[in-house]
């Protein structure tokens, strides 16, 4: 027969308790403040959090219309999670619901017409889901930002963020590490830090803030792990704590920017922008130019030889679509042409000569859906995987390859220009698609007047141009890259062309915004092109087939540029340069008495290739230095490489640290400000006696009754000898035990040899003595585990990576189970019946 211990009420204790032998028992107060109020604080203080800092993303998708379905999202997956705590749900079911809920919302917004009941997934759904990812890769890859919240883009972002949501529970209740769930919040913070030049901006590291003040202060609250609850007196040093906290949060994040490399000039979180990876290696219309020509790292070198008399220009793409804040490439998917051995815009040339020139190119590392070559190319050979082209622009774009490590030669011929030809062409413009001609609508009053005011008394349609590009490279406006991000007007768009043209201050994307814009609305057929102005020696040749020994010109993410193409009937589209300081300005565009504007920009001085031929290259030629670069070729600031290195070193030791970390934080919350023997300060005292003896191998049996598990460990020689009970150690846990078993059971009975010391030392002094005694006595290798790679910890990490597999084991036996009983029965059954 087993012997329950009978409980002795004692004064201010309840009657009635059920004891438990191992843990502390949870009190009805706890189990009150579990399924009450608790989960459904925490579900609005992670939907706040999460909600709060997807604020942040507006920059990155344009406009606000995506936001209330990622509100949704948010709230829906917190509140289902909320619920099924509020249920008393096992953690890992609580997670399933989450992920179950998110699934359900995502059909129920973007998929009702393809699901089952509206909500459920189907075939349908999946089929759906594939054009929308695509949709989303392709916004990526091609859209600048902003871009257009189409249907594939906001449901990556609810999906992304719906997971953010179930992490950050997952990390603040279960886990029990409400801190570590501010990782969720800086993974968002993380995308417009790097994408948008403003970066996070202010509302959105407001609202990301409080809403994780809001998780720690609920953690703190409410304390739904009972082994914590030493920690959960809501005494008025938790506010002075929280206020030194943020306070110290707050400075580290004003000087962080300051020491660390990556981040550009301005205060956290509304003027820098953390790029400590650089600029990509391909031209990415998603992130703005201004990002890699304000990082020039020279990432995405591409080298190329031509035969022409200087280097061109390589274009990848053109913007043709000025629909207000949108401006984005085109791909035309529907009438894309596969092959690019032959390509023919179809436009009439009615020019008297061509200009024919061969160009080798080699992309190594630059990777982009789009292929960079001069315009307009006639024919390219060599390129691996298949490509197609757009008859209307002539832009490359890879089928199921892309441009990384593509060898390939390109044939391209264009009309030699002239002031007198481009004069003469005044005559109607047709056969181009409509889109390169209709101005955009909501054109700003200052856009329309300076275009009037500009081309006024200009007959021709060249000598409209030509008066708006001798305007945006007048000593009225200047080259920087700076203005825009102070100014707040990086980027492109109608609203950012506007505020251009009331600084005159930009960089190439504005200025060849401005021109084409301007031009529209004089009638003439505008588009912009992305690519890269001309390159620089390298100082070697190429040998091509029937060219001979070709110069060598490089270009990287430093000349990424952007310049206008004006269409003129009879000569097809017409390049020029309306940006002072970069690229070069056309023999046909350019006029002796127009200054160029003013740069504000000291690493520039090297991107004007000079306007003479060049000449031929000679072995041992003497480079000159790269824009970004000092004499001696050494890039960035002296301590970048340490800083790094040391920022890398500190990681690791932080994540080789994080064990011990932990298991000193919990100690300290359970006995924290704790009093000697009142309120759960035995119970909180037991459960860091038993994790202390399990970091030094002594771990409490799953039937160990406390008395018998505080003999156990006294007399093992953990704590010293065994005949020597008035050891410090060895008086603690003896002390320790009286305690818990007071609270459990009541008073002890008199000769059972264990007394309560009502006047000796507080919890935490005795724990320290336990502590001290467990280590003077362990050896080497047992004291280095049991303080850096705790086994009470990793147990619990141990326990919370299996819980899933064991919640399969268990539902796995128990269908297993059903089925035998159930085959049973039928089996019984048809017995029965041959028997009847």
């Amino acid at each position: 027969m087993t012997m329950t211990p009978q409980r002795h009420s004692g004064p201010g204790q309840e009657a009635g308790r059920r004891p438990e032998v191992l843990a502390p028992s949870q009190t009805p107060a706890a189990r009150s403040r579990r399924a009450g109020a608790q989960p459904w604080v925490m579900a609005a203080a992670v939907a706040v959090a999460v909600a709060g800092a997807a604020l942040s993303l507006n920059g990155v998708l344009r406009g606000w219309a995506w936001y209330p379905p990622v509100l949704t999202t948010v709230c829906v997956v917190a509140l289902a999670m909320a619920a099924l705590r509020w249920l008393r749900a096992q953690p890992f079911l609580v997670a399933l619901g989450g992920f179950a809920s998110l699934v359900f919302i995502l059909t129920f917004t973007f998929f009702r017409r393809y699901s089952i009941a509206g909500f459920i997934p189907s075939g349908d759904t999946m089929e759906q889901l594939g054009r929308y990812l695509r949709r989303a890769s392709e916004t990526v890859l091609a859209e600048s930002s902003p871009v257009a919240p189409n249907a594939g883009i906001v449901l990556v972002t609810c999906a992304v963020l719906g997971l953010v949501v179930i992490l950050v529970d997952a990390l603040a209740v279960p886990l029990a590490l409400p801190a570590t769930s501010g990782l969720g919040l800086v993974a968002i913070l993380v995308v417009p830090a790097m994408v948008k030049p403003q970066s996070v901006g202010l509302w959105g590291f407001a609202a990301a803030a409080a809403g994780y003040l809001m998780i720690l202060a609920c953690s703190q609250w409410f304390a739904p792990d009972n082994r914590t609850t030493a920690d959960t007196a809501r005494n008025p040093g938790q506010f002075h704590r929280a206020a030194i906290t943020g306070g110290m949060a707050l400075v580290i994040t004003l000087l962080l920017p300051l020491a660390v490399p990556g981040f550009d000039q301005g205060t956290f979180p509304q003027g820098s922008r953390l790029n400590p990876w650089g600029s990509s290696t391909g031209l990415n219309p998603m992130i703005s130019l201004g990002n890699s020509l304000r990082s020039p790292t020279g990432d995405g070198r591409i080298t190329y030889a031509t035969s022409g008399s200087r280097p061109p220009y390589l274009r990848s793409v053109t913007v043709d679509r000025f629909d207000g804040d949108s401006w984005s490439p085109d791909d035309r998917d529907a009438s894309r042409r596969v092959g690019v051995g032959r390509m023919d815009t179809g436009n009439e040339i009615l020019a008297d000569e061509q200009v024919r020139q061969v160009t080798a190119v080699n992309t190594g590392r630059f990777t982009s859906p789009y292929l960079p070559v001069p315009y307009a190319p006639d024919a390219v050979n060599g390129l691996d995987g298949r490509w197609s082209w757009d008859p209307a622009t002539l832009s490359i774009k890879g089928v199921d390859t892309n441009s990384r490590n593509q060898q390939y030669l390109v044939q391209s011929t264009s009309p030699r220009l002239t002031p007198e030809l481009l004069s003469r062409s005044s005559a109607p413009v047709r056969g181009i698609p409509e889109e390169f001609i209709r101005p955009p609508n909501n054109v700003p009053d200052i856009v329309r007047s300076t275009a009037d005011t500009v081309t006024e008394g200009s007959g021709t349609a060249y000598a409209k141009a030509m008066a708006i590009q001798n305007y945006l490279r007048s000593v009225e406006f200047t080259y920087s890259l700076q203005s825009p991000v102070q100014g707040g007007y990086d980027g492109n768009g109608l609203s950012v062309l506007a505020d251009f043209l009331t600084q005159k201050s930009g960089y190439c994307i504005h200025f060849a915004s401005a021109m084409a814009v301007m031009a529209r609305l004089e009638g003439i057929p505008s588009r912009i092109a992305v690519g890269y102005a001309p390159g620089r020696a390298t100082g070697a040749t190429v040998s091509v087939p029937g060219q001979g020994a070709l110069t060598e010109y490089e270009v990287d993410s430093r000349d990424a540029h952007a310049w206008p193409e004006l269409y003129f009937q009879g000569l097809g589209w017409v390049a020029f340069e309306p940006t002072p300081s970069r690229g070069v300005v056309p023999d046909y565009a350019s006029q002796a008495f127009t200054p160029g504007g003013a740069s504000t920009n000291e690493n520039n001085d090297d991107l004007i290739p000079s306007s003479a031929a060049t000449p031929p290259a000679t072995p041992g030629a003497t480079q000159a230095p790269l824009p970004g670069l000092d004499s001696a070729g050494e890039a960035g600031h002296p301590l970048t490489i340490p800083l790094y290195a040391g920022a890398g070193i500190l990681v690791l030791a932080l994540i080789a640290a994080s064990p011990r970390l932990l298991r000193a934080d919990l100690r300290t919350r359970r006995l924290r400000g704790a009093p000697y023997a009142g309120g759960t300060t035995a119970d909180s005292a037991w459960a860091e006696l038993r994790d202390l003896a399990t970091d030094y191998g002594l771990s409490p049996g799953l039937s160990e009754t406390p008395r018998h598990f505080s003999s156990r460990l006294r007399g093992s020689g953990a704590l010293g000898e065994p005949d020597r009970p008035d050891d410090a150690g060895a008086r603690a846990v003896a002390s320790l035990t009286a305690d818990f078993e007071r609270r459990q059971y009541g008073r002890p009975a008199a000769g059972s040899g264990v007394r309560p010391d009502a006047s000796g030392p507080s919890a935490a002094d005795r724990i320290a003595a336990i502590q001290a005694s467990l280590r003077r006595h362990a050896r080497p290798a047992r004291r280095l585990r049991a303080e850096w790679l705790p086994p009470s910890v990793l147990n619990r990490w141990g326990r919370s990576a299996s819980a899933p597999f064991r919640a399969i084991a268990r539902g796995a036996a128990i269908t297993a189970q059903a089925a035998a009983r159930s085959w049973r029965t039928v089996r019984d059954g048809l017995r029965r019946l041959r028997q009847g």
